[in-house]
């Protein structure tokens, strides 16, 4: 008999589990009674009551399992190490706050018994703001013209994942680990099913602008050379193009001295302009640089504190 590892990473959602946990085991019995499974509850170090929610939960069912972060990592860090908790032949991955339907599992399944290494939920639709819809479509359009590797579009990880996967992930050492990148380079046989998402039960959102923006900066800096390389020809047309406009001051002052005056509004501008552009490709080098940094130190992906039924089935 197969077996299906069902990861939850959970932040702040003590008011969804336990339904969570009904709906899986729906879905198990009355569409997949042919397959085992294991519920693995990971928490990144909520400020809630999730914990005390997830330890009632292992106490009823010996099937669910629980971790605890010893604080709070961040979703992305969460997500990679709670992927490989997963023990089954494939491991599904769904969100604490339902946002994504645990029915599309039998879905994910039968494309995953095709022959599937990855089946991958692609929503269909977003309760985000327009201002953030936008920002996410610019944000794909500049990396589809930057980067030579695809990220996946309106994948948050919500899916399906072979061992044969998971096992690829266990030898990444990256602390910034970047899943949809991840998912490209390595998958083989990947699926997309359009998923309709609900709104989560949360009220608000996990991942706020920063979270937003850190991501969006590492997936940058992970798979794209093409910005600096960018950065280095503006450079060097700005810098062109000002030796030749010094020449040019040079030569209208030679053939006429006393009908030329340097104005001091365009000094004041295009020094204003370049020092702003200096500092703009400052902080995009900052960002590579502080995403090598990151990656050279060794350090764990998170930190775990405590577990429930793992092994012997007791705390440690």
């Amino acid at each position: 008999m197969k077996k299906i590892s069902v990861v939850v990473p959970c932040y702040n959602d003590s008011s969804s589990i336990v339904q969570l946990r009904e709906r899986l085991l729906k879905v198990f019995s009355e569409q997949l009674p042919q397959y085992e499974y294991e519920i693995i509850f990971v928490d990144d170090c909520s400020p809630d009551n999730t914990w005390s929610v997830i330890k009632n939960t292992c106490a009823s069912d010996v099937k669910c399992k629980g971790v605890r972060n010893a604080r709070n990592f961040g979703v992305i860090r969460n997500l990679f190490a709670a992927m490989k908790y997963g023990t089954g032949d494939a491991v599904f991955m769904v969100f604490g706050d339902l946002q994504d339907p645990p029915e599309y599992l039998p879905e994910f399944i039968k494309q995953w018994e095709n022959g599937s290494q990855v089946v991958v939920g692609q929503r269909s639709n977003t309760y985000n703001k327009r201002l953030t819809r936008f920002a996410r479509w610019l944000y794909y359009r500049l990396i589809k013209k930057l980067s030579n590797k695809q990220l996946l579009e309106g994948v948050n990880g919500f899916g399906l994942y072979d061992s044969s996967f998971i096992k690829i992930l266990s030898d990444i050492e990256d602390i910034q680990p970047v899943l949809p990148g991840i998912i490209t380079e390595y998958a083989q046989r990947v699926v997309f099913v359009p998923v309709h998402q609900e709104k989560g039960m949360r009220g608000t959102s996990g991942i706020n602008f920063w979270n937003r923006y850190d991501i969006a900066m590492m997936s940058l800096t992970s798979y794209t050379k093409s910005l600096l390389r960018i950065v280095t020809f503006i450079g060097a047309i700005i810098g062109t193009l000002s030796l030749l406009l010094a020449f040019w001051i040079l030569i209208h002052k030679l053939i006429a001295w006393d009908s030329f005056l340097l104005g001091l509004p365009i000094l004041t501008v295009g020094m204003f302009f370049l020092g702003a552009v200096q500092l703009f490709f400052l902080g995009i080098i900052g960002e590579y640089v502080l995403s090598i940094n990151n990656r050279s130190i060794k350090r764990p992906i998170v930190v775990i504190d405590e577990t429930i039924n793992f092994e012997s089935g007791r705390e440690s």
